[in-house]
């Protein structure tokens, strides 16, 4: 494209281009108001990226002020490319969770692979090493080719960009869902380590200093991507092909590497990765955080292709690609250092003292803006809310107990639900294991990291059950956040923050506003209660095809400390003999739950309550029993119940089997979602020691050697009496089985 063929001021106004951009009519005027005359078409493109919902969260900001952001071990909560939280002795744990929703549905393997590619960027543009990544997806249900096209690429997506790049994938949470069949949620999570001293920010600061274009050239992929993230999928969005980047993880591990060395070097002023809207972004925000000015010459932008005309330029995704701020002076040091990784380290542009962000292109001002109305004076929308008719509807449901006639066979068969099934598919396709830092690999409650040289580690793991959330998103959202919590507690961490996921549908509908109003309310209180502030995350709206919207979908991603290896704790049974103890009682709750799924196809009445004070104390109690070493395995019930909990602990357990009896109704002991619960097991000489810390633990049963589940009720009646062998292939088989 050449400069010739850029509409001129008076057709943007006449043919209301900015219309196609996804600005409205008020917003343009604004525009308008600001620079006092009509932007040209580079500077209509510069306000369309950042005034898009994916970039200044125009919509969702009133919302995500609710969320609590500090803690005493919170260093870098939200602003920054990723949140920082203090893990003692100097150290901190950098982490952070973005979408790649609307790519992964045009273009499913780039759309994933690209998705990994940023959110490690994030991390390390803070000055941490990536030590892990893991994933939250949602697919539609396996029986379509597309289905499962989307399934497999996006796999494949996430697999090929971190396996190359040498990070391990270690966890992540993958639920199946009719909603998601046209538009699937991809959000990949990043956690990185660093020394407190290392800590890098990005800001453009100090005037005069150079700014630096550092990595990959700039080419027309990716434009537009974060407009085309803020508008609903429709028949037309494969015709946005070009907004999906191209990766390329070979060249970000020599970034990678680059900028962990760079960052030793008392030059560097502020690094930024170039993620939604590129330059625009990066250059815009570094300067606004710093209260400066930019100026950039295009001319000097790296670039894969010929005549690219400043918009282009501007706007384009292209990956690898990181802004970094120089000290005056120092520039070939940075250029040499670059070099010795195989990349180029360009000169584009210096920081000013006038708050402007000004662009040249052949010896011309293409672009002069205010930097603090691309960054910070988005419009900020206050949306209409409505309690939907069908929320009163569901809370107002008497729904009858399910009727259940054989329990093994419907056990199986909810083990066979690609929902609760073996992942196992997914992971043996990632590398969890490179690096050898990984001590809990996919597979139990959480991934569990050591960290090198230290006696500690890290546990992480992504967790959300949307269908609680369709039917109740406020009760949904604290049960994300508990959930999330109880994971990291079941592993022998002290959960310490989270980085939030937020996939609704379109928030100008009143009815997925007030989704959204109520899952930020319920999620903020349960962060408050259990002491996880929010440091970072991502909102991803517009998530409907042909007016349908997804599930909401709030996305938890947490992270523990493991004060002490010893204190590292798996899911699995250990030995026979060991004490089988239920911690909490169960009610009849079966609204949004397997049974419900399997036996209704739908998901209605009432979510599960949840008490986040009872929450709190389960978990307390439970940790310091974990840590005074007196639990043997743990796991926490959730999706399927106690009788999928009791299957999941003897997976992959050796040659053991599990024999316990229920007091009360077989299909609420057996089947209830009921939440705040928790399966554990002691060594007998423990018992007395673990119910003292633990008061609600109720004995229910114990490990055998026989490798049979055996489930009684109060009568001595055999329940459920099935081979683990049996279980294990419903299990693992499923999914496999599915996509044949």
């Amino acid at each position: 494209m050449s400069l010739l063929l850029e509409p001129n001021t008076s057709d943007i106004k006449d043919q209301q281009l900015y219309l196609q951009m996804g600005l409205s009519e008020q917003e343009f005027l604004k525009v308008e108001e600001i620079l006092g005359r009509t932007p040209n078409y580079t500077e209509l493109g510069l306000f369309s990226v950042m005034w898009s919902e994916h970039c200044s969260y125009k919509t969702s900001k009133p919302v995500l002020k609710k969320f609590p952001t500090e803690g005493k071990r919170v260093i870098q909560g939200p602003g920054e490319g990723a949140g920082i939280v203090d893990i003692d002795d100097e150290q901190a744990v950098v982490f952070k969770i973005e979408s790649h929703n609307h790519p992964s549905a045009i273009e499913p393997y780039q759309g994933a692979a690209t998705g990994v590619g940023g959110i490690i960027r994030d991390v390390f543009s803070m000055g941490a090493r990536p030590i892990a990544l893991l994933n939250s997806l949602r697919f539609g249900n396996l029986n379509t080719p597309r289905g499962k096209y989307l399934f497999e690429e996006v796999v494949a997506g996430i697999a090929g960009y971190g396996n190359c790049i040498g990070i391990p994938t270690v966890g992540g949470e993958i639920q199946f869902d009719d909603c998601y069949q046209g538009n699937p949620l991809v959000n990949a999570m990043c956690v990185g380590l660093i020394n407190h001293e290392d800590i890098q920010k990005g800001q453009a600061k100090g005037i005069g200093n150079t700014v630096m274009y550092v990595g990959a050239a700039t080419g027309s992929d990716g434009i537009h991507g974060a407009t085309f993230a803020s508008d609903e999928l429709t028949e037309e969005s494969a015709e946005d092909r070009p907004a999906v980047q191209v990766g390329d993880p070979f060249m970000e591990k020599l970034l990678l590497e680059a900028c962990l060395e760079l960052i030793q070097s008392d030059a560097l002023v502020g690094i930024q990765d170039m993620g939604a809207a590129g330059l625009t972004s990066s250059a815009s925000e570094m300067a606004s955080k710093a209260g400066t000015g930019i100026e950039l010459n295009l001319d000097e932008v790296p670039q894969r292709e010929l005549n690219m005309t400043p918009y282009e330029m501007m706007l384009s995704e292209s990956q690898e690609r990181m802004l970094v701020v120089i000290q005056k002076g120092r520039e070939q040091e940075i250029i040499d250092l670059f070099k010795k990784y195989d990349l180029e380290a360009k000169s584009v542009g210096t920081v000013t003292d006038d708050q402007r962000f000004r662009l040249y292109h052949k010896g011309e001002l293409v672009a002069d803006v205010p930097v603090d109305a691309l960054a910070e004076d988005a419009p900020v929308y206050h949306l209409p809310s409505k309690e939907p008719e069908m929320y009163r509807n569901m809370q107002n449901m008497e729904l009858p107990l399910p009727e259940v006639t054989n329990y093994k066979e419907t056990l199986l068969n909810i083990l066979k639900q690609p929902t609760i099934a073996s992942k196992e598919w997914v992971f043996d396709q990632y590398d969890y294991m490179v690096r050898t830092n990984t001590v809990v690999a996919p597979g139990s409650d959480a991934a569990v990291l050591r960290i090198r040289g230290t006696n500690k580690a890290l546990a992480m793991t992504t967790d959300c059950n949307s269908r609680y959330l369709y039917l109740d998103p406020e009760e949904g959202g604290k049960i994300a956040v508990a959930e999330a919590a109880r994971n990291i507690v079941c592993s022998g961490a002290e959960p310490l923050a989270i980085t939030d996921g937020i996939n609704f549908g379109n928030p100008e509908k009143p009815e997925v506003f007030w989704q959204l109003e109520k899952a930020t309310d319920g999620m903020s209180e349960a962060c408050s209660v259990l002491s996880t502030p929010v440091i970072g995350g991502n909102v991803s709206l517009y998530n409907e095809t042909k007016g349908k919207a997804v599930f909401p979908t709030p996305v938890v991603g947490m992270v523990g400390l493991v004060h002490d290896l010893a204190h590292v704790t798996t899911q699995s049974f250990k030995q026979a003999g060991d004490l089988v103890y239920v911690i909490g009682e169960s009610k009849p709750e079966f609204g949004g739950s397997e049974l419900q799924n399997l036996l209704d196809g739908e998901y209605k009445g009432k979510a599960p309550a949840i008490d986040l004070d009872v929450e709190m104390k389960r978990q307390k109690g439970l940790l310091q029993a974990i840590q005074s070493q007196l639990v043997s395995s743990a796991h926490d019930l959730s999706e399927g119940g106690l009788a999928v909990a009791l299957a999941e602990c003897l997976m992959d357990a050796e040659a053991l089997g599990v024999n316990v009896s229920i007091e009360s109704d077989a299909v609420t002991e057996l089947f209830s979602e009921t939440q705040s619960r928790f399966l554990v097991t002691v060594k007998p000489d423990k018992k007395e020691e673990f119910e003292r810390i633990v008061a609600d633990a109720e004995l229910i049963g114990e490990v055998t050697s026989t490798e049979e589940m055996i489930v009684s009720d109060r009568e001595e009646n055999t329940v459920i009496h099935a081979g683990v062998k049996e279980l294990r292939t419903a299990w693992k088989g499923a999914i496999p089985c599915l996509l044949k």
